[in-house]
């Protein structure tokens, strides 16, 4: 019997009766079939096969009522026990959750995220192999899934807010692969603890105020982890917390309502509703469903039974969902005893069979690969007589291991090359180097996007200038570029604080919002949690959307999405979704210590995944966010907050032209000494090569463009091969940016090779930067600062 199918979904036309009753044994099927693979998925962990379980099980029969009004074209933001949904909707199975759980890296076995996440986290493509967007509408979708509690909430948001811009917005109904006039809903997960997540808050409080299609499921079974709900939410009740968002007549808000999770029929019946409201009305709506129970506990990690009292263990028994849904079938003549024991038999010789064929599917490279790695490490004895006891004890021991992995091979070939010294042959140099070359493409690729779609390999327009070009200021510049690129892509947004009405406080946006409408550039509330979920879920989607952030330092708030969501995205999903959102912010020089952060090291640091550009001027921020739209990869966008009214230059071809990422740009040639540095702290570093300059130190200044990727061709070393001498300048704290870019080039690139003095790093204070003129010179590198140590690094 194919695991998926009970047989009772896929009867010949017959009375709606029949056809209800089928569909009732089918769901019961799916929820044996979703429960005995969490039974059996435990033991499999504490066997040692597997390394952590955490499972669904509790949850089955709320689930197979949701799956019921799943479509084509509709969205899942979920968390790690959707297990039944997904079952529910033929997105998986009891073998590829087996395959999952036991970390198998072969996308045909595990194809959600090859290996890289555990059990209980799925995907879907959103992008082709070869870039393009794939039809969103003949597929059910899934946003990536990751562990961080609430963390689907925010690009939840996002996701349903697309179905509204689709309906709402003329220029976007040509894409009919994306959405149907928007009746897609994006149905939402999550554990009843994490709702007091902060970023619940958030998301509830933005689509009630978006009236966005979003369906909240609230999965609750009384604890988080061993936390009561009554230490975890006022009232005790996060439905009744949130009575005052309810939408009434005239009001936005939410439909809300409180359901029990083992009653199957009367879940069915409000859900039904509740989702239809959703699609039609783009009303949000919460299902509070209770009452689940945990019939193993929260996971592999510890047992219930420490923390549960006797009355709630035996209160969870005799309402365990499945319990009560065959009590229910059999009171309404739904099916007989022996007809459920034959379904529930069924389906647990199903998930029987699926764990062994997927555990034997996982285990027969592996073992492949030991019989392979001892045989090459016998193979080393005839020229290594000396040590023959010990290489065959290396085989022998490899050979022996009932549950081979890849790194037992990888370490045993080890040990005997070592042992053989220079003795060892060629053949096993060779293969211990194409086991690590194949690891490393298992699990160390895919952080970007490198097929067609990569921002890497778009290719570089320069800018050109004519001789009567007008010379406008930067905030000029940026606003006839987003002017020309609102015209010409019709699936680029752009929203934040401040950015609609009044065209953002710099006036980047400026008469924009009037122009092209309050749907495609409109202002959000003060909450850049949501402002990154709506990015991302409008950019999952197939949007285009400008996420802004109105300060730099204000991106903290923002940043768990963008750490956790945006920049594993690719690396988890194997390269299977695709997120393109423009993070767009400003920051460096402004006066004050909540103004002036520059954490360029933290946020680097924070996204590897992401790009972040920091482009010095305006003309080249353009350029940034045009080869950014050419690819399918997300990036951050630091705009230099004292370039705004600087002087520029206007491209006649500032829609065309773009700037190549990970390649500097030398700014001025010289012999002396090389600077690097980028962003508004390039001005700074100039005045300092105007005051050195006449005691004839020539300077080489490099403007690295971008942080990720960092000088691709490694054009600093170039420089520094011919100088000698290198210093880092820019007003992060010490150990931030300036120490990263001083590690690429001396480690990375072996710049230490070509030092005829002490590389330097300028940074700022290790204090955030003190208010007013003065605050700013004394916190951050000043021209004179810079300027001494040119002339310390030419005395030396």
């Amino acid at each position: 019997m194919d695991t998926q199918n009970s047989g009772f979904a896929a009867q010949n036309e017959m009375l709606s009766f029949e056809k209800f009753k089928d569909g009732v044994l089918h769901d019961y099927y799916i929820a044996c079939l979703s429960r005995e693979t969490s039974l059996l998925s435990r033991k499999e962990v504490l066997t040692g096969k597997a390394k952590f379980g955490i499972f669904g099980d509790g949850k089955e029969v709320a689930q197979v009522a949701v799956a019921k009004f799943f479509k084509p074209g509709d969205w899942r933001s979920g968390y790690y026990r959707d297990q039944t949904m997904m079952f529910a909707l033929g997105e998986s199975n009891p073998q590829t959750y087996f395959s999952q759980l036991y970390a198998d890296p072969d996308p045909e076995h595990e194809p959600f995220s090859a290996g890289r996440q555990m059990n209980c986290h799925y995907t879907s493509r959103n992008v082709a192999p070869d870039g393009e967007w794939s039809n969103l509408m003949e597929t059910k979708n899934t946003g990536t899934d990751m562990s961080s509690t609430a963390s689907q909430m925010p690009r939840a948001v996002g996701l349903a807010l697309a179905s509204k811009m689709f309906r709402e917005i003329d220029e976007l109904k040509q894409f009919k692969n994306l959405s149907d006039n928007g009746n897609e809903v994006c149905f939402c997960t999550i554990g009843d603890a994490s709702t007091s997540e902060g970023h619940f808050w958030e998301a509830v409080n933005a689509a009630g105020v978006l009236q966005v299609p979003l369906v909240i499921f609230v999965w609750d079974d009384g604890y988080g982890i061993s936390v009561p709900v009554e230490y975890q939410t006022t009232k005790g009740s996060v439905s009744k917390a949130l009575k005052g968002f309810e939408k009434e007549e005239g009001t936005n808000g939410f439909y809300i309502a409180a359901l029990k999770g083992w009653d199957y029929m009367g879940m069915v019946e409000a859900i039904d509703e509740g989702v239809q409201l959703a699609r039609q009305t783009h009303t949000p709506v919460i299902f509070h469903i209770q009452e689940l129970t945990q019939p193993q506990g929260h996971s592999t990690s510890g047992s219930h039974e420490r923390y549960k009292t006797p009355e709630r263990l035996e209160w969870e028994k005799e309402w365990d969902c499945m319990k009560q849904m065959k009590s229910w079938i059999l009171k309404n003549a739904l099916a007989d005893e022996s007809l459920l024991k034959k379904i529930e038999n069924d389906a647990r010789q199903n998930v029987k069979e699926a764990k062994e064929k997927a555990w034997k599917e996982y285990q027969a490279p592996l073992k492949e690969l030991t019989q392979k790695t001892s045989e090459i490490v016998e193979g080393l004895i005839p020229d290594n007589p000396e040590h023959e006891d010990e290489l065959r004890k290396i085989a022998k021991d490899l050979r022996s291991l009932r549950e081979p992995l890849r790194k037992h091979s990888i370490q045993s070939l080890y040990k005997a090359i070592l042992l053989c010294g220079d003795k060892a042959t060629s053949e096993a140099t060779e293969y211990m180097e194409s086991l690590q070359q194949s690891s490393s493409e298992i699990y160390n690729t895919l952080l970007y996007d490198d097929g067609p779609k990569s921002a890497l390999k778009v290719d570089v327009v320069a800018p050109v200038v004519p001789e009567n070009a007008p010379t406008l200021n930067g905030y000029q510049i940026i606003n006839k570029y987003f002017d020309g690129l609102f015209t010409s892509n019709p699936k680029v947004i752009a929203f934040g604080e401040d950015l609609g009405s009044i065209g953002d406080v710099n006036q980047g946006f400026a008469g924009l919002q009037k122009k092209y409408g309050t749907k495609r550039i409109f202002d959000t509330g003060i909450r850049e949690l949501t402002i990154m979920g709506k990015g991302i879920g409008l950019a999952l989607r197939g949007l285009r959307p400008i996420a802004e952030i109105q300060y730099l330092d204000y991106l903290v708030y923002g940043l768990q999405p963008l750490t956790d969501d945006v920049a594993s995205l690719f690396y988890r999903s194997a390269g299977k979704q695709s997120c393109p959102i423009i993070v767009r912010t400003r920051g460096h020089r402004l006066e004050g210590i909540w103004h002036s952060g520059s954490p360029m090291g933290m946020i680097i640091n924070a996204v590897r995944g992401m790009y972040v550009c920091v482009p010095r001027n305006f003309v080249q921020a353009a350029g940034m966010y045009n080869t950014l739209l050419k690819s399918n990869d997300p990036a951050i966008v630091i705009e230099s907050l004292n370039g705004y009214r600087l002087k520029e230059k206007l491209p006649e071809n500032l829609r065309e032209m773009t700037v190549p990422l990970g390649v500097p740009e030398i700014l001025q040639e010289g012999a002396d000494i090389t600077i690097v540095s980028y962003g508004s702290t390039i001005r700074i570093v100039q005045q300092a090569m105007a005051l050195v300059a006449p005691l004839g130190i020539s300077c080489e200044l490099i403007d690295v463009q971008t942080l990720l990727p960092f000088d691709r061709d490694h054009m600093i070393l170039a420089s520094l091969q011919k100088t000698n001498r290198i210093v880092f300048v820019d007003e992060d704290v010490p150990g931030g940016a300036a120490a990263y870019m001083f590690n690429k080039v001396m480690e990375e690139q072996g710049g230490y090779r070509y030092l005829d003095v002490a590389p330097r790093t300028i940074t700022a204070k290790d204090h955030r930067p003190a208010y007013g003129s003065d605050g700013d010179y004394f916190s951050k590198p000043n021209a004179e600062q810079v300027a001494s140590v040119l002339l310390e690094m030419m005395k030396e």
